[in-house]
């Protein structure tokens, strides 16, 4: 059995609409694995936009070293999942 609590804290569709919002992207865009730099085209600005939202959407600090992680949608469900999963 999967734990129910963290599945329901994190949404992976809910995760991708947030990233497609920040974006200004079609949610279809965001796929698991698109580089938000490479094949998204996200600069410096954009990434932080996508940091500050992460952590007020879900209640989480992420720290600088973290922040290599949220290069693909995959990516950064991961961390959350991780973070979210009691390892604050």
């Amino acid at each position: 059995m999967t734990d129910t609590n963290t599945a329901s804290a994190l949404d992976k569709e809910q995760l991708r609409d947030l990233v497609a919002e920040v974006l200004d992207l079609d949610v279809a865009d965001v796929t698991d694995d698109a580089h938000f730099v490479d094949d998204l085209d996200v600069d410096s600005l954009m990434a932080l936009e996508i940091t500050v939202r992460l952590e007020r959407e879900y209640g989480v600090r992420l720290a600088e070293n973290e922040l290599s992680a949220i290069t693909t949608l995959q990516g950064t469900y991961d961390l959350l999942q991780g973070k979210l999963g009691g390892t604050r």
